[in-house]
């Protein structure tokens, strides 16, 4: 696939700064699939326009793992953390800027391990992680209420970035949904851009996930499968063909994808050049998505992590 496909026009003023008060306020964009049919809702009426579907989510929560520095020389550094690895304290980081930085140098409470390479660095990390929520770049207010970057349903430590089609979710919603639970920690690099000219070519490196047997019973179980987000995609069609609850998954859903276990799909509106929206073309059809984008930015709907919604049945 050429990947731009992928590209599309957005005017800087639709890109969210802040989230929506209540969550459940937030637009949603509806596609009927078999009908092509198209409706303008709000995020709160989602148990009204569902058919029975279970609903899955991603209950891992975002590492608060953006921590300033200053190193000896009064230089500055942001470290962000990445993934907790196997050993006492061991995290993979990515540090900015990183060319001066060296094997053994201590930053406060972090002590540079082994470099990866591209910024990347094996660290050690005295205690746990208690910097600010890592927003994305994109994103350039700061976040009053730290807790708006997380899910209400968020449990296990593990995230570099939100599972942010759940963030639309609030306690009471959530209760009218039926739903289960997984968790899949999410990287950096589900949100790396794609710079090859071929998708193909993008590598996607793995991440953490994990399903409780009761909750994969109910997912066999079900008739129809609604995926909260991209991440719940990826646990769903990995368990799916491996039958192994727990792991790391290095699937890259693009189109032509054979979707297994996930018969609708919620998600907010993705960067260009992104593996998220390959993964939605994968699943609604690539014309169908650039005219569904196409579409909100002309209804100007909110894009990205504090944006709106779309929903595929």
């Amino acid at each position: 696939m050429d990947t731009s496909l992928l590209d599309y026009e957005l005017p800087p003023e639709l890109i969210a700064q802040s989230p929506i008060e209540p969550r459940d306020a937030s637009r949603l964009l509806v596609y009927r699939t078999a009908q092509g049919l198209i409706e303008h809702r709000r995020f709160c009426e989602l148990p009204d326009v569902l058919g029975g579907e279970l609903a899955v989510v991603n209950d891992s929560r975002v590492v608060p793992g953006r921590i300033r520095l200053e190193r000896r020389s009064g230089g500055l550094v942001e470290v962000l953390l990445v993934e907790r690895l196997d050993g006492d304290g061991l995290w993979e980081g990515l540090t900015r800027p990183s060319r001066r930085l060296r094997v053994g140098e201590r930053l406060g409470p972090v002590e540079l391990i082994e470099p990866l390479g591209g910024g990347r660095w094996v660290l050690r990390l005295e205690g746990e992680p208690a910097g600010e929520a890592p927003l994305p770049p994109y994103i350039h207010q700061q976040l009053q209420d730290e807790s708006r970057y997380q899910t209400v349903y968020a449990r296990e430590a593990g995230s570099a970035a939100a599972p942010t089609a759940g963030l639309h979710f609030t306690p009471d919603l959530l209760r009218r949904v039926d739903h289960v639970t997984v968790t899949l920690h999410i990287g950096l690099d589900t949100f790396r851009p794609v710079t090859s000219s071929r998708l193909e070519d993008h590598v996607i490196h793995g991440e953490r996930y994990s399903v409780e047997p009761d909750a994969w019973a109910r997912v066999e179980g079900s008739d129809r499968v609604l995926a909260v987000g991209t991440s719940s995609v990826r646990v769903l069609e990995t368990a799916a063909r491996t039958q192994e609850l727990r792991g790391r998954t290095t699937l890259f859903v693009t189109p032509g994808f054979e979707f297994r276990r996930v018969d609708a799909l919620v998600t907010n509106f993705h960067l260009p050049r992104s593996t998220l929206l390959a993964l939605v073309m994968a699943f609604a059809g690539i014309d169908v998505i650039r005219e569904l984008y196409a579409l909100a930015i002309a209804e100007k709907y909110r894009f990205y992590s504090f944006g709106d919604a779309m929903l595929v049945l």
